[in-house]
């Protein structure tokens, strides 16, 4: 059973016809919420922030729908809207009857549903932000079309915004801190010497995003949690550790802060390269797991692919000097 918001139609502002995006004004309260993609509002209060974040990667082929259909007009903001394309004549007469038919004669819909005002809403195609060059931008091209207060849309209606539509959307808006790592020597290792490698764990938290259709009640919050790092040393024939280069979690932190009297240990997370970088340096890769779950309106938790963001930073590794007596 879908139920109804209570949030006015003037909410939504009425913009292009099928395929397009518009944009909704939304209801902000303390700058936190925001809506950049028609009838979906984004809260972003506990989304990562700041210069260096970014949006993660899926880890599979799996990507959030490049388009969705929801509510976007009332019976009179579709007339506004319609009959003025109508009124000019650039679509030509065969598609404009036929659009008359649908909409105002009764083949389905009679006078745009105004009988129904207040009782249900016109759905449209929407195009999700950032993603209106991909090819499934175009899939969504079905004709505008009612859906009753309180119903689910049509069965055969693909991409119908629901909860989990929503938790998807809100997937493409996480953004999660950069993955510099700190390294101990700080300013160039040495040839053979471990180099400690470790992330603050206060930097490094659960991030999230909810999405929701205020009109229809419906809400969905997408979670990210920093799961393991990998570490890239640039080079083959550095040694990592642990070997398989993926340094997990533990109680909040990944890696350990390097100290004195640590030297002859082992890190627990860290590399060690085996040739001098010469007049250059290595790009260490390091790249952050995110284990991604949501949860929304009627329910349960359930997961998304997981997601990754890395960075590359420069070592330098230069030999060991020897005194020659």
């Amino acid at each position: 059973m879908w139920s109804s918001g209570t949030a006015a139609w003037a909410t939504i502002t009425p913009g292009g016809g099928s395929g397009t995006n518009t944009q909704a004004s939304g209801d902000q309260k303390d700058g936190k919420v925001s809506a950049t993609a028609g009838a979906v509002v984004y809260d972003r209060s506990n989304n990562g922030s700041g210069a260096s974040v970014g949006p993660v990667t899926s880890t599979t082929t799996w990507t959030p729908p490049a388009c969705y259909y929801a509510p976007k007009y009332s019976p009179d903001q579709l007339k506004a809207y319609l009959t003025p394309i109508w009124g000019v004549d650039s679509t030509g007469y065969e598609w404009d009857a036929t659009q008359r038919d649908r909409y105002v004669n009764g083949k389905p819909y009679k006078d745009f549903n105004k009988d129904k005002a207040g009782k249900g809403y016109w759905w449209d195609s929407y195009v999700t932000p950032g993603r209106a060059g991909d090819p499934g931008a175009l899939d969504c091209t079905k004709e505008i079309f009612w859906v009753d207060t309180g119903d689910a849309p049509p069965a055969d209606v693909p991409q119908a915004i629901t909860p989990e539509i929503l938790a998807q959307l809100a997937y493409n808006e996480i953004r999660v801190p950069s993955t510099k790592v700190t390294l101990a020597p700080a300013d160039g290792t040495k040839v053979n010497l471990p180099t400690w490698a470790w992330l603050d764990g206060a930097e490094f938290k659960p991030v999230s995003v909810t999405a929701s259709v205020p009109v229809l009640g419906i809400s969905a919050t997408t979670t990210a949690t920093p799961y393991s790092l990998k570490i890239d040393p640039g080079t083959s024939d550095a040694v990592t550790y642990p070997a398989s280069g993926v340094c997990e979690f533990r109680n909040g932190s990944i890696g350990e802060a390097y100290a004195k009297g640590k030297a002859d240990k082992t890190p627990p997370c860290g590399v060690k390269y085996v040739r001098s970088s010469g007049t250059g340096s290595y790009p260490l890769r390091a790249t952050i797991t995110w284990k991604i779950h949501w949860t929304g309106t009627g329910t349960a938790r359930k997961d998304l692919p997981d997601g990754t963001f890395g960075a590359t930073q420069d070592v330098v590794v230069q030999e060991i000097q020897s005194v020659n007596r």
